[in-house]
């Protein structure tokens, strides 16, 4: 099992859960608003106002069969509109109860 961190612009929320459900990723936690800037490029996602875009971020835990095509599918939509910004990365999980 591992786990997917997505921080994402909010333009992108309903696109990635699209993707994750197509994928049969049922479960994920979301945080609505979080703030941050990207470690290659883009633009901060501060809420300020002279960043006024803000950030969401969502986990999931998926089988270790379906990450490639996630981040497939997820490398795929940043490729879209890369000034928006989306990174994701990659955890085992050693236990879940």
């Amino acid at each position: 099992m591992k786990s997917i961190f997505i921080a994402f612009d909010q333009a992108h929320y309903e696109k990635i859960v699209e993707i994750l459900e197509r994928n049969n990723c049922r479960g994920f936690t979301a945080w609505d608003q979080v703030t941050g800037r990207g470690s290659r490029d883009g633009e901060p996602h501060y809420g300020s106002h002279a960043w006024p875009s803000m950030a969401s971020a969502i986990m999931t835990m998926v089988d270790d069969k379906r990450v490639d095509r996630v981040l497939q599918h997820l490398g795929d939509l940043d490729r879209e509109r890369p000034k928006l910004g989306l990174r994701a990365f990659v955890w085992n999980i050693e236990r879940e109860i």
